[in-house]
C-alpha cells in the first residue's frame, strides 16, 4: 500500500495517545498536579531541543512572535496540564479520552467569532450530537466504583483542557498566518518551553503546600516519562510526517482511534468497566465532532 510506513506511524500516534489516558491515570494518583505536569515538559522540552538541533531545524522566534508563543504557552502547557492532570484524578481514563474528543468541536465553536467561520446547521447538530454524547458517559459511566461527584468533577475538568487546547489551536492558526510565520514545529517547541517557565510558579506553590512526591512509585515516574517522550514529541513528530505525506484530513481520521484505545487500555490496564454507554457516547460525541467538521461541504 502507498505511504503504509505513514499509515503504521498514525496509526502508533492513535494508540499512544490513547494509552496516554492510562499513563495519566497512573500518574495523577501518586505525583501531585502541577509537579506531573512539570517533570512531563522538562523532558518533553529537553527532547524537543534535542531534535530541532539534530534535525538543523533550530529557528528562534522574532519579538513579535514571542506575544503569541507566550499565549500558547499559557494554554496548551499550563492551563491545558493543569486541567488534565487534576481531571485524571478524578475520573476514569475511558472516559476522558471520550470527553477530549470534543476539542475539535470546540474549535469549530471558536472559529467562528475569532476566525469568521459560519455557524451553519451542520454545527449546531454536531454539537447537539455531542452534548448528548457526554450526558450519556456523564450519567450512565459503567465506571460505577468511581464516586458520581468525583467523576463529573473529573470530566469537566478533561472538557476544559479541550477547550484550552481549542483556543491554542485558534491562536496557532493564527499565528501561522502571514509571511513570517511559525511552523507548527517551532511554535510547539517554543510555546512548550515558555509554558514550563509559566509552571514553575504553580510548582513551587505546591511544593510548599504538599511537599516532593517522595512517595510516588516507580510505575508512575515511568508511565509520567511515557506521556513526555512518546506521547508528546514522538508522537507530534509522526503526526507532523502524517500531515505532510498524507494530509490533514486524512491524518485527523486517526485521532477518532484514541477513545477506543483509551478505552480498550483503561480496560487491560486499569480493571476499568466496559459497558453499552461507553458505545452510545462514543457514537454521538465522534458522530456530532465529524458532523461539525464538515460543515464547510455543506
Amino acid at each position: 500500500m502507498k505511504n503504509a510506513s505513514t499509515h503504521a506511524k498514525l496509526l502508533a500516534v492513535a494508540f499512544i495517545w490513547g494509552l496516554g489516558w492510562v499513563a495519566g491515570r497512573v500518574a495523577a494518583r501518586d505525583i501531585p498536579p502541577f509537579t506531573a505536569g512539570w517533570a512531563r515538559y522538562i523532558l518533553a522540552v529537553g527532547c524537543f531541543f534535542l531534535f530541532m538541533y539534530a534535525t538543523k531545524q533550530w529557528v528562534t522566534p522574532s519579538r513579535d512572535q514571542w506575544k503569541i508563543i507566550t499565549a500558547i504557552g499559557f494554554l496548551s502547557t499550563f492551563l491545558y496540564q493543569a486541567f488534565f492532570m487534576y481531571g485524571m484524578k478524578w475520573t476514569a481514563a475511558g472516559d476522558a479520552s471520550l470527553m477530549i474528543t470534543f476539542n475539535p468541536l470546540f474549535t469549530a465553536i471558536l472559529a467562528v467569532p475569532f476566525l469568521g467561520e459560519k455557524f451553519d446547521k451542520r454545527l449546531g447538530l454536531g454539537l447537539l450530537s455531542a452534548v448528548c454524547g457526554v450526558a450519556v458517559i456523564a450519567w450512565y459511566s459503567p465506571n460505577v466504583d468511581l464516586p458520581v461527584n468525583e467523576r463529573l468533577l473529573g470530566d469537566a475538568l478533561i472538557a476544559m483542557s479541550a477547550l484550552s487546547w481549542a483556543c491554542t489551536t485558534i491562536l496557532m492558526k493564527k499565528a501561522m498566518s502571514g509571511e513570517n510565520a511559525l511552523s507548527p514545529l517551532h511554535l510547539t517547541v517554543w510555546s512548550s518551553a515558555v509554558g514550563l517557565l509559566i509552571q514553575t510558579p504553580a510548582v513551587i506553590w505546591e511544593y510548599s503546600q504538599v511537599g516532593a512526591p517522595l512517595d510516588a512509585g516507580l510505575d508512575a515516574w515511568a508511565w509520567l516519562a511515557f506521556l513526555a517522550i512518546f506521547s508528546t514529541v514522538l508522537s507530534y513528530v509522526w503526526f507532523a510526517d502524517g500531515i505532510k505525506i498524507i494530509g490533514a484530513g486524512r491524518s485527523a481520521m486517526y485521532v477518532y482511534l484514541v477513545p477506543i484505545f483509551g478505552i480498550l487500555s483503561g480496560w487491560l490496564l486499569l480493571d476499568e468497566k466496559l459497558g453499552f454507554s461507553l458505545i452510545a457516547s462514543f457514537v454521538l460525541i465522534v458522530g456530532g465532532v465529524y458532523l461539525a467538521q464538515s460543515k464547510e461541504s455543506s
